[in-house]
């Protein structure tokens, strides 16, 4: 079985349901089965979308040099 995109522990959200589309404020979502609902918002016709999740960005590591690890 292959593992979820993202992980295997996602919280339902509208915001990223089959069913749900992106509200042209860009605040709300509108849902196929229950109109406008708040994007963290899940029923239970919540059907798992991986295409539409956006993942956090990676943060940038600072760089270092050798001096700093040398005794």
């Amino acid at each position: 079985m292959a593992a979820k995109l993202f992980g295997d522990r996602i919280e339902p959200a509208c915001a990223y349901c089959r069913f749900g589309r992106e509200h042209s404020d860009g605040q709300m979502v509108l849902c196929e089965k229950k109109g406008v609902v708040a994007p963290f918002y899940a029923c239970r016709r919540y059907r798992y979308a991986p295409l539409k999740r956006i993942p956090a960005r990676q943060t940038v590591l600072p760089s270092y040099d050798g001096s700093e690890f040398k005794l």
